[in-house]
């Protein structure tokens, strides 16, 4: 197999800002499941050149090389990565499609919602516009979850991973009583390939971190 390669800032600030939810975390995740190999490098958070641009044309992080072939999109690198592994992604057409269509719901239909919300939160602008439509997506989500222990074909696959990672944020696990979702995420982020792929993340920004200062 071709080597995997990582792509992700070389350095956030510490403590206070995003690191253990940097999304390179899921691409690191998905490897740690699968069982591949892969290493991981780094673009500058302080200006973004035009080799970033050239392969991210929004300038963020993860972008993903597999040999020649190279993606950007944390969900299109996961379902790349899906589609190389049974452990992520079922090879049956049922498994398969149902896989992909709670990967989508996860991100259209969940994060789509909670990322403007939660944004929208810390910047102090409490009514939004966007908490009932966060409430709904929420409280459907929790009806499914209360019916079952995985999202797709009956065991883990990158639709649990990358739900349960657009679920992990603090504030939105503090937004209403949602156990089903509460265990969920436990669940799933008690799992050894989450925990070595965030231990990774944070001892990378944690020395850059150091570096940084003492520089």
């Amino acid at each position: 197999m071709s080597e995997l390669v990582i792509w992700t800032l070389d350095w956030v600030p510490m403590p206070d800002g995003p690191a253990g939810f940097v999304r390179d975390l899921r691409l690191r995740w998905a490897c740690e499941e699968a069982g591949f190999d892969y290493s991981v490098k780094t673009v500058p958070l302080d200006g973004k050149g035009p080799d970033h641009l050239a392969r991210q044309p929004f300038g963020q992080v993860p972008f993903l090389d597999d040999g020649d072939l190279k993606l950007f999109e944390s969900g299109a690198c996961l379902l790349h990565l899906a589609g190389k592994s049974e452990k992520l992604m079922p090879h049956d057409p049922a498994g398969a499609a149902e896989t992909l269509q709670w990967t989508i719901a996860a991100l259209n239909s969940v994060e789509m919602a909670s990322v403007p919300w939660w944004f929208l939160e810390v910047t102090g602008a409490k009514e939004n516009g966007l908490t009932d439509l966060l409430e709904s997506r929420l409280d459907g989500l929790e009806a499914v979850l209360k019916e079952r222990e995985w999202l797709a074909a009956d065991r883990f696959t990158v639709a649990d991973l990358l739900m349960a990672d657009v679920l992990r944020v603090k504030k939105i696990r503090e937004f209403g009583d949602r156990p089903a979702s509460e265990s969920f995420v436990k669940r799933i982020t008690e799992r050894p390939a989450f925990k070595k792929a965030y231990a990774d993340q944070m001892s990378h920004f944690k020395a850059a971190d150091k570096a940084k200062n003492k520089g």
